[in-house]
């Protein structure tokens, strides 16, 4: 192929793929217009925070069209749900990102909740109108580096994105001028990540050195193969742990992938900037660092795993059982990780503290998730289940997963608008100062209180049925490996362990007095505030109660990912 042929093919993939990439491109307009209106000073006629939802409020349209299409294009007159021609994932950008319905799905999941967090922030007045545009510009760059992760499909792009997501929420943690803790919070979160970022880099090399390849997934027609065919390949010759380098350099380089993933889910012990980073951002950066971030994360975790495990996921393709004992490894991380943020958070006196805690436990139950799907896609255990009825068991983990991050947007964004809202009125986080506050603002207590209940789990909640999803999961894995099992005990008893510190801010709410001499709490049901509590907390019930809708949306894009 001449050069010419090159650059007519390059500007033709091109073309093709910028009408998939909509949203993206309407966030980095919307980044454009924010650099605009600052510099020009007009952010007095245009502010800051107006034209950032403008802005995602189109992105998230255009994503919701896509989701339309591809539910249209799959949907049988019987109801039924296929992954036909019209669903199977397209190459964007020479292969670089995928477009599928699990990238779509993403897509609606972080613009959606970029857009509560834009209106938290205009209800709470941080940032304020002057640092407003910067404020926005470093939002939205962080969520263009997560829609990149969704649908990162080259090992590079994989670092890129998590690089793009990382440097703007480093700047977010300290924004806040003049606060001591959140410039140090700060310049630990740039420390840990800039040596996680290193950690993550070594070991796509490797991958890629060893197989030659970067590409997650390729199209049927491709000259380069993925890493799942590599893999298949690089497994008939390399498959001794013990007594192959390769194979041990192999191990090596994905574990350091999973290093630069577990620093953004904040497992332990990767976990150390997370407290700190809650503690000194305002509660608003911690808010949308505890959701946005972690479901990213977990979407790219779910691309890499995937393409370790390639399109056999017969249980007995080579280095299955390198593979089922990474999902072993991921199960057992999940449990520590789960049990460390719980018994942490006990001795908290802060309450940022303490839910950045309880968000590194609910990063442990989710990736239980992961950890099972893993599993159940390399058990060695052929005879029993068929490839069918193993793909079903991995679309459940899958489903379980995306179910747990619809939930936790609402009630993890739900505690942290009310840390914000309270601390405008009464100058303060620690959980001390919540007492009495179900006598000065019922709203604000009745709300938290569901999202506390919630986040422990408890029916009819949204979070129970999340938990309850994936556990299931993890017993359908541990009927293959046994060491799943002890996932799961960890898993039911670190949620029994959780309901008690959660309990210590209901009962500081409802059952502590007013200490004499501090600030009172008044928000009305019909203000500003009143109404964002409503809307970001009503759902955390209603997902409780009508769980089918959610769940069969769930497992519809599983479907199509397996």
């Amino acid at each position: 192929m001449n050069f010419e042929a090159i650059i007519n093919a390059l500007n033709d993939d091109t073309w093709k793929s910028l009408p998939l990439f909509s949203p993206e491109l309407c966030i980095v307009g919307t980044i454009v217009a924010l650099l605009l209106v600052r510099l020009f000073n007009a952010d007095r006629h245009f502010p800051g925070s107006v034209v950032a939802i403008i802005g995602t409020v189109l992105a998230l349209g255009l994503a919701a069209l896509q989701f339309k299409t591809f539910r249209e294009a799959s949907v049988m007159p019987d109801g039924s749900v296929i992954a036909g021609i019209d669903t199977a994932p397209r190459m964007m950008f020479t292969g670089l990102l995928l477009y599928d319905p699990f990238t779509v799905y993403f897509r609606i999941f972080l613009l959606l909740f970029l857009l509560f967090v834009e209106w938290l922030t205009v209800v709470t007045g941080i940032p304020d109108a002057d640092d407003a545009p910067d404020f926005y510009v470093l939002l939205l760059g962080s969520i263009l580096g997560m829609l990149l992760m969704v649908s990162a499909n080259h090992l590079l792009i994989v670092f890129l994105a998590v690089e793009m997501t990382s440097v703007p929420s480093y700047a977010m943690v300290g924004f806040l001028k003049g606060r001591r803790a959140g410039s140090e919070a700060a310049l630990k979160y740039v420390v840990y990540g800039a040596g996680a970022a290193g950690v993550m880099l070594y070991g796509i090399s490797l991958i890629a050195g060893l197989l030659g390849t970067a590409q997650l997934t390729v199209d049927a027609g491709a000259h380069v193969p993925s890493v799942a065919q590599a893999l298949v390949e690089f497994g008939k010759h390399h498959s001794s742990f013990a007594h192959d380098a390769s194979v041990r350099t192999l191990v090596v380089g994905i574990l350091m992938v999973l290093v630069g993933l577990a620093f953004k889910l904040s497992l332990f012990p990767f976990h150390f900037w997370c407290p700190d980073a809650f503690e000194g951002a305002a509660a608003e950066v911690g808010g949308f660092l505890s959701v946005a971030s972690k479901g990213a994360a977990f979407a790219l975790l779910v691309r890499f795993c995937l393409a370790l495990v390639g399109e056999t996921r017969s249980g007995g393709a080579p280095l299955s059982e390198l593979y089922m004992n990474v999902g072993v490894a991921l199960g057992i991380v999940a449990a520590v990780t789960a049990t460390f943020g719980n018994l942490a958070a006990y001795t908290q006196s802060n309450i940022k503290r303490l839910l950045a805690y309880s968000t590194i436990a609910h990063a442990g139950y989710m990736l239980m998730a992961v950890a099972a799907m893993m599993v159940i896609l390399n058990a060695p255990t052929a005879g029993a289940l068929s490839p069918a009825a193993r793909t079903a068991s991995a679309q459940t983990c899958i489903q379980g997963l995306l179910y747990y991050l619809a939930v936790y947007f609402f009630m993890n964004l739900g505690a942290f608008a009310i840390v914000a809202l309270v601390r405008n009125q009464t100058f303060s986080e620690e959980i001390a100062d919540y007492a009495g506050l179900g006598r000065q603002s019922p709203l604000l207590a009745v709300c938290m209180l569901i999202c506390l209940v919630s986040l422990v789990g408890i029916p009819p909640f949204g979070g129970f049925f999340g938990k309850l999803a994936v556990f299931y999961s993890v017993v359908e894995a541990a009927n293959l490996n046994p060491v799943m099992w002890a996932i799961f005990v960890a898993g039911v008893l670190n949620t029994v362990l959780s309901l008690f510190y959660y309990l210590r801010i209901v009962k500081y709410m409802f059952f502590s007095p007013l200490p004499d001499g501090a600030r009172t709490v008044d928000v009305p049901v019909l203000s500003d505030a009143g109404w964002y509590v409503l809307f970001v907390s009503l759902p955390v019930f209603g997902l409780g109660i009508f769980v089918n809708w959610l769940s069969v949306l769930a497992h519809d894009v599983a479907k199509w990912l397996l």
